[in-house]
């Protein structure tokens, strides 16, 4: 429904990897950004332009209409984490289908496969209120821990400073921005959840203490 917020997750196939390398996250964060609009968009072109206007010292950016507000987001090795608002109708499924199309075809013709990428239609969950949002908001930018701590979530956390610093340094998630430190700052929208979480150091604190 338009105006309300879902936590979406999408899986690889048989949770087959969908990142490989550095290039493949990098496509998959510009495709967040781009395919957020109802217009359709050829990446190839969009980069073009970015290129051009980079290379003048200048940052590209056109009129949209969104489909969403990414509030959130995680790309694990072989499933992806998605808090969303939609603003539109149908913005989410519309939004969905055209990152879902756009990063599987370009990932089939980089690794000459054929097939789906992703495991059938993705899953959304409504978040109702507050406490759930901050509870999703973690679950999101705590995912991480897993690569390095397999079993966190059944066993607790090993070494709680090793897990914090692994998360200030996971690149492939919206928790640098939410701590003021750039990353990838124009995919989300994030001062909803940074007046509900008391700013920066608020969700640091809200992090910190899920894994405990």
């Amino acid at each position: 429904m338009t105006g309300e917020i879902y936590h979406i997750i999408v899986r690889g196939v048989g949770d087959f990897m969908i990142f490989k390398n550095l290039n493949d996250y990098y496509r998959a964060i510009f495709s967040l950004y781009e395919f957020n609009t109802e217009k359709s968009v050829e990446i190839g072109i969009q980069r073009r332009k970015r290129q051009i206007r980079d290379a003048k010292g200048k940052i590209f950016f056109e009129e949209r209409e969104p489909l969403v507000e990414i509030l959130a987001f995680c790309f694990m090795p072989n499933h992806i984490h998605l808090l969303m608002k939609q603003s539109s109708d149908n913005g989410i499924t519309k939004f969905m289908r055209k990152f879902g199309a756009g990063y599987a075809g370009y990932f089939n013709i980089k690794y000459a496969r054929k097939g789906h990428l992703f495991q059938g239609r993705f899953r959304a969950i409504n978040v109702k209120d507050d406490a759930q949002l901050k509870t999703v908001f973690a679950y999101i930018h705590t995912n991480p821990i897993s690569l390095i701590e397999p079993k966190w979530k059944e066993s607790g956390i090993k070494n709680r400073k090793k897990a914090t610093e692994f998360l200030k340094n996971y690149k492939w998630s919206s928790y640098l921005d939410y701590l003021n430190i750039q990353n990838f700052p124009s995919v989300t929208q994030r001062r909803f959840l940074l007046e509900a979480l008391d700013g920066a150091k608020g969700c640091r604190m809200w992090i910190e203490d899920s894994i405990k």
